[in-house]
């Protein structure tokens, strides 16, 4: 039988071509011409004309819930460290399992049942059997976690069957899914959350309390990414390396932003008093494939044959409506330790990450660096300081734990969530932006604005506590 792609049509040829269908203009990007949802000029991409309904007047609350009935949409790493936390939070039915990998469903479904739990449905059947879990469970909430092309299919048909959805990231890779995204979450009035875990790590949580309050002044300017040597995971012949290779064959961007973005646009109040409006791009050579091929595969392997057009380092530079500036770097190509730059620089002080170190005026010693932990006593976020044992030993450091904490918390609650479906489609927009851009000689991309003016008039994110 032919695999099918995400939007279900039958395709016999190679993952690396049916994902050249689902991204956005890739082939007419390689000539200059424009990808879906773009519009020429200086300053190309979507306004605010696309003949929607308003958004809402305040963010979206649903009504509360005493528990939260999850499906659960591909349980590999991820996914079932995902499961992992649910198992561990108050007011949690994990009713439904579904991944291609059937021996995975199955050992991710014993874990449930081991903790005394009914054992959920298990959906194996095939790539779009997740389509037939959100036609037939009673769920409250789909949790996917699959490879990227997947997300808005998983999205759209969770929504379009009355259930509220959280994605792995990007929630989307084209701009006309980030609308889709928007369009469907308005329409069916469902939670589309994009599950963004560095906005919960601890450093970025203590720059947001410091940053609510005033100790870094006026926030003026942001660097941050995702730098990672991801070399040896993309030759993988399992997990990641069976697609995410792929997208470096075909896309020339900042193809993984959200990491370092969402919590500096947190910082910044991003769709609560400012926005993205407008980014340019460019890519350094690819190189660092291309030399890994080389020298851990034989002559003849098919691997030494793969041509790749992602730059090695890409760099997007975005201007807000307000006039503040983030520079957001992508690197998983190269030799390097890890890093998501984390940068925050106000009219009063400055945290920089990696190491993670802090200045304010009047508070640090002149001209000199303090390492952030001598802080830390003073200014950890709540939110830490109340989950901190409880989330030891989950993924990540313990901000996974907190990030599906805080969802189930907020749906239990019938509170907005703290991430929503303006802010899935304008973090994951950098990617669809930066290609055009980088493809067009850095040309100024626009951001949409996919709240349709409401940034202006919501609410800035409270500091929760458990």
């Amino acid at each position: 039988m032919d695999p099918l792609d995400p939007e279900g049509r039958p395709s016999s040829i190679p993952r690396r071509d049916a994902l050249r269908l689902g991204a956005a203009g890739l082939g007419a990007l390689a000539s200059g011409s424009l990808p879906d949802g773009l519009s020429g000029g200086p300053l190309a991409g979507m306004g605010t004309e696309r003949g929607l309904a308003q958004a809402p007047e305040r963010p979206f609350a649903a009504a509360p819930m005493e528990r939260v009935r999850v499906g659960f949409v591909g349980v590999g790493l991820q996914g079932g460290s995902h499961v992992r936390n649910f198992l561990g939070l108050e007011g949690v039915d994990i009713v439904a399992v579904c991944d291609i990998d059937a021996p995975r469903a199955r050992e991710v479904a014993a874990w449930v049942a081991e903790d005394g739990r009914p054992a959920p449905r298990i959906y194996d059947r095939g790539d779009r059997d997740f389509v037939r879990l959100c036609e037939t469970e009673d769920l409250d909430l789909v949790f996917t976690a699959t490879p990227w092309e997947w997300h808005v299919p998983v999205c759209v048909a969770a929504m379009e069957n009355g259930k509220h959805v959280a994605t792995e990231v990007p929630a989307a890779y084209r701009m006309e899914d980030c609308w889709r995204l928007v369009e469907t979450a308005e329409a069916m009035q469902k939670h589309c959350v994009m599950m963004e875990n560095c906005n919960y790590d601890r450093p970025e949580m203590m720059v947001f309390h410091m940053a609510r309050r005033g100790l870094l002044g006026e926030i003026l300017h942001a660097e941050c990414g995702y730098l990672h040597d991801l070399r040896a995971i993309k030759f993988e012949d399992a997990h990641e390396g069976l697609w995410r290779r792929a997208h470096s064959m075909l896309r020339n961007a900042n193809l993984y932003p959200t990491h370092g973005l969402g919590p500096v646009a947190n910082v910044m109040d991003i769709h609560r008093g400012d926005r993205f409006d407008y980014l340019v791009s460019m890519s350094s050579p690819s190189r660092g494939l291309q030399d890994w091929a080389r020298t851990h595969y034989p002559e003849g392997d098919p691997k030494r044959a793969e041509r790749y057009v992602l730059g090695d380092v890409n760099s997007s530079l975005i201007k807000t409506a307000l006039g503040r500036t983030i520079l957001v770097s992508h690197g998983t190509n190269l030799p390097r330790p890890y890093s998501r730059i984390h940068l925050v620089q106000g009219t009063k002080g400055i945290f920089q990450g990696y190491p993670h170190r802090v200045h304010v005026e009047g508070m640090s010693p002149d001209d000199a660096w303090e390492d952030w932990r001598d802080r830390l006593d003073e200014f950890d976020h709540p939110l830490w300081k109340d989950l901190d044992e409880r989330s030891a030993g989950a993924g990540h450091g313990g901000m996974d734990f907190i990030e599906d904490y805080r969802l189930v918390k907020c749906l239990r609650d019938g509170e907005p969530t703290d991430m929503n479906v303006y802010d899935a489609a304008a973090l994951s927009a950098v990617g669809p932006l930066s290609e055009w851009s980088v493809a067009n000689g850095s040309m100024p991309a626009a951001f949409p604005d996919f709240t349709r003016g409401r940034w202006r008039s919501w609410p800035r994110l409270d500091l929760v506590r458990a």
